[in-house]
């Protein structure tokens, strides 16, 4: 690939990050670097690879400030929440090397009379990461810190909003003495990036992103027998039930649903409330949304930044339209937010009642500031309701009563269900989806097995 990446701002347009994208040669370079690096890597102790991870996230924590306003610049997000990114990249981090030792040991299965046996977790070699603009630091770390602590080596691939990142993790892990080429970034299109996956020396590929995204990398992978991880965003549902405690459930779903503009993978995207408290549930979450200052997100008091671009900002724009159309009701006075325009990245958060599921907001992924709104009547309805979706990442439940919870959360389709929580990760859990929010998991002891290979050892000792 010739030319260059260029990476426009939502804040104001400019030209933020301008690079060359990877020749053929840098490419072949670079896999044949990893290759040799990795069968030394894998030598080294995991408690010395611990060592070194460790002193890489002390790197990137100290650059916070700075990493801050570049993602900042980057995507969109309002400077009083970006240094947030930061703490959750640490706190993700931190808990996979500590957990590495453990979970990278060695299984035994108790030995019989004459041998010895177990099962060692072997790295796979080169893992290939390829991570998403909208949280760029906490969607990466699920993969390039987990995979060198297993003894990988790893080329991460960033967006091309965002790819100060992998030049941060690049210096990071510089000032920690990682050794040469265990490390490495491409910036990459989307050409380059498939014949990567293709690339013989690559064994596995953690890719988060689009379903269309996923669909090329599962294309590019076709018979090559590898490993591939795909997180691939939601459609995230909640349910508020009649005991649930309304105030704390309207505070927290309407972050859980505009926070970074509505554009994460485990955002809510819709709302199930009981009809014994949906009229006082709508109207002060409305209120509560109201309140969001929509404006440039260098200023520390905005609250709510520009979407990543201005044609994602018009798709949603879009599907709010077609449900008001189709009978929909918009409660928020979008001319309340001056900063809001057609074709610009600025739009103003909106909530929707009066929807239904022929509606492509109560269906198809808005990435977006809006929520939809619909009454229920019963847990049963609510479940149906809540699976009636072609995506399963997470999915919440808003009640006093943790009983019904765990057993409703038996019945819904999803990676992680949330009682009185939403939109976050917890490390020491999976984090996993089903139908087109991909396969896989990543963190927890769990995502280290899909970065390894199990290798059995059979031992006479006696003859």
């Amino acid at each position: 690939m010739t030319g260059d990446l260029k990476t426009v701002s939502p804040v104001d347009g400019s030209v933020y990050v301008q690079r060359p994208y990877a020749a053929p040669e840098d490419i072949a370079r670079a896999l044949a670097k990893a290759v040799r690096a990795g069968e030394v890597w894998r030598g080294v102790p995991v408690a010395e690879r611990a060592k070194v991870c460790a002193r890489a996230v002390d790197a990137v924590v100290a650059a916070k400030d700075d990493i801050a306003g570049e993602i900042t610049w980057q995507m969109g997000r309002p400077i009083r929440y970006a240094p947030g990114e930061v703490g959750g990249f640490e706190e993700r981090a931190r808990h996979m090397i500590a957990i590495a030792p453990e979970a990278l040991s060695d299984l035994g299965i108790g030995d019989r009379e004459g041998f010895t046996r177990f099962i060692r977790r072997q790295p796979l070699g080169v893992v290939f990461t390829v991570a998403p603009w909208n949280y760029p630091y906490l969607t990466s770390v699920n993969s390039v810190i987990p995979a060198l602590m297993a003894g990988n080596a790893v080329i991460l691939k960033h967006s091309a909003q965002t790819p100060l990142a992998a030049e941060r993790y690049a210096e990071a892990f510089d000032a920690a003495g990682l050794p040469t080429g265990v490390f490495q970034f491409l910036h990459l299109d989307h050409s380059s990036t498939a014949k990567v996956i293709r690339a013989p020396e690559v064994d596995f590929v953690a890719f988060t992103g689009s379903v269309g995204g996923g669909e090329m990398v599962e294309a590019a992978a076709q018979g090559r027998f590898i490993g591939v991880g795909l997180e691939l965003g939601g459609k995230d549902p909640a349910y508020v039930r009649a005991d649930a405690d309304l105030d704390f459930a309207v505070e927290n779903l309407v972050d859980g649903a505009y926070f970074n503009s509505g554009q994460s993978c485990c955002a809510i995207e819709r709302i199930y409330v009981h009809e014994r408290v949906y009229d006082s549930f709508v109207g002060a979450f409305a209120d509560l949304v109201g309140q969001y200052k929509l404006g440039d997100p260098t200023d520390p008091e905005t609250t709510l930044g520009p979407m990543v671009r201005a044609g994602a900002a018009d798709f949603v724009r879009a599907q709010i339209a077609e449900a008001v159309a189709a009978g929909a009701k918009a409660l928020i006075d979008a001319s309340s937010f001056p900063k809001d325009g057609k074709g610009t990245p600025y739009l103003a958060p909106q909530v929707l009642t009066g929807v239904d599921h022929s509606m492509s907001v109560m269906t198809e992924e808005s990435f977006g500031p809006v929520v939809g709104i619909m009454k229920v009547g019963s847990d049963g309805e609510a479940v149906d309701l809540m699976n009636d979706s072609r995506f399963g990442l997470t999915a919440s439940i808003w009640t006093a009563d943790a009983t019904a919870a765990v057993d409703i959360g038996g019945r819904v389709d999803t990676g992680t269900w949330f009682q009185n929580r939403c939109d976050y990760l917890d490390p020491a859990l999976a984090w996993t989806g089903v139908k087109l929010s991909g396969r896989g998991c990543t963190l927890s002891a769990l995502g280290y097995e899909h970065l390894t290979r199990p290798k059995s050892f059979h031992l006479r000792t006696k003859t």
